[in-house]
């Protein structure tokens, strides 16, 4: 009886090994095995390429599915095989069954105590463990899954095989499994680590605002039109040097007539080198460059790209009747990334009343 308890224990360990595995391996950290792997840990150095490849990941997981099912088959079968015909005979003597019943009542019973024994402690409790510490049960299980993807190699071929083959009868490419998640999934997790203690509320509010960066809109970040400091075009250049020495402003829309009409962006230092230089500035066009625009409907990650492309630190943003409605900086952007950041536009040492300078509003 001791052996028949020893060997249906250890059927149940093996089912767990299995679990654990399969949940410790999809939620592990990729980045945390890497990064562990660079520090020289042999294990992880093994597992990482399985983690990185959806093809040997796949097989991994297989492995694992077929583990469980051929413990849990044994199980059942060993579990009837070898206590079934002594708790029938004790049913017939001590219950009063007849051989029909007895036989039927054992069979019931080894069932239901073997299945409850079998998802408490081969099932629920494994898989409590790896989620909770996926990184230890990844590295502590890779060794005896290597030895079962080596055993269990003929049955992963032919039921890999079997389920790509009818994956494809029914119209659908295979996928390997992968560590996917999308945005709101990620959000979730961000919000369980905070609730966990991991994250302080900065840290979270921060990774909020990036994960969020790409629904916000240029319209949303901009500086709006009435804030905006402007230089007209027929400025002389004399008041062009005033306004660039006493400006917080490192670059300056220049307009025409209105602020709806923009000529070009005025970058002060190069205005003030110039003009200490071999070659002084005559007129505000000389050292003009390129406004870039954009619509007020840019998303923040395309609007990123943009200036990354131009090499620029800002664009104008436009309405939807192409008017000036503000212009959007790098500033801007690292605020709706980071919080609330010193605004260039916003600074007190701003002279509304420096010659040529002008606040436009709507």
């Amino acid at each position: 009886m001791l052996g028949t308890l020893l060997i249906l224990t250890l059927l149940v360990l093996v089912t767990s090994l299995y679990v654990a595995a399969e949940f410790a391996t999809v939620s592990v950290r990729r980045n945390r095995i890497r990064q562990m792997a660079e520090d020289g840990h042999g294990t992880a150095r093994r597992l990482l390429p399985i983690l990185e490849s959806p093809a040997e990941l796949d097989r991994y997981i297989a492995a694992c599915q077929v583990g469980i099912t051929l413990s849990s088959l044994i199980l059942g079968a060993y579990g009837q095989i070898a206590l079934g015909p002594g708790l029938s005979a004790l049913l017939r003597d001590r219950a009063g069954l007849d051989a029909v019943a007895a036989v039927s009542t054992s069979t019931l019973l080894i069932l239901l105590v073997l299945t409850i024994g079998h998802m408490v402690a081969g099932e629920l409790a494994p898989k409590s463990l790896a989620l909770e510490y996926p990184t230890r049960v990844a590295l502590y299980t890779y060794w005896p899954m290597r030895w079962s993807l080596w055993v269990l190699m003929p049955f992963i071929w032919f039921l890999n095989g079997s389920g790509i083959l009818l994956l494809r009868l029914l119209g659908s490419e295979p996928g390997g499994h992968g560590h996917i998640h999308s945005p709101d999934e990620i959000e979730l997790l961000i919000t369980d680590s905070r609730d966990g203690g991991l994250l302080e509320p900065d840290e979270h509010q921060r990774l909020q605002r990036a994960l969020r960066f790409s629904l916000r809109t240029a319209g949303q970040m901009m500086v709006p039109r009435d804030r905006v400091q402007a230089i007209d075009v027929a400025t002389p250049v004399d008041d062009l040097l005033t306004l660039a020495l006493d400006s917080p402003h490192a670059h300056l829309p220049v307009f025409s007539g209105t602020l709806d009409t923009i000529v070009g962006i005025l970058n002060t230092k190069q205005l003030l080198v110039r003009q200490l230089g071999e070659r002084p500035v005559r007129s505000v066009r000389e050292v003009l460059q390129t406004a870039l625009t954009v619509s007020h409907t840019l998303t923040g990650d395309r609007l990123v790209e943009l200036l990354r492309q131009h090499r620029s630190h800002q664009a104008l943003v436009l309405d939807d009747a192409d008017r000036v409605a503000g212009i959007v900086t790098l500033d801007n952007i690292l605020s709706s990334l980071l919080g609330p950041t010193p605004d260039e536009f916003t600074q007190s040492s701003v002279r509304t009343d420096a010659p040529g300078a002008t606040r436009w509003r709507t």
